[in-house]
């Protein structure tokens, strides 16, 4: 894989009111095609359906997100921002 496309993508969500962030772990395929669409989805306060990796079907309301992005669960330091 080229080092800017995870091993194991996930889609982190830091919810506005607060509290430890939701991860979803995704399929390599959803996860590029969410990245491209990502900012707007918080920007327009979209609701979205994705697919995990395991099959199951999640509706986001970005309305209540506070910070979306995608990380690699593989990543050793978990510090936001530092790879």
């Amino acid at each position: 894989m080229s080092e800017n496309r995870p091993e194991k993508p996930a889609l982190v969500l830091h919810l506005a009111a607060g509290g430890e962030p939701l991860l979803f772990a995704l399929p390599a395929d959803a996860a590029a095609d969410l990245g491209t669409r990502l900012t707007q989805l918080v920007k327009n306060n979209a609701v979205e359906t994705i697919t995990t990796r395991e099959g199951s079907t999640v509706a986001i309301n970005f309305a209540h997100v506070a910070v979306a992005y995608l990380d690699d669960l593989n990543r050793k330091g978990k510090v936001f921002g530092l790879h």
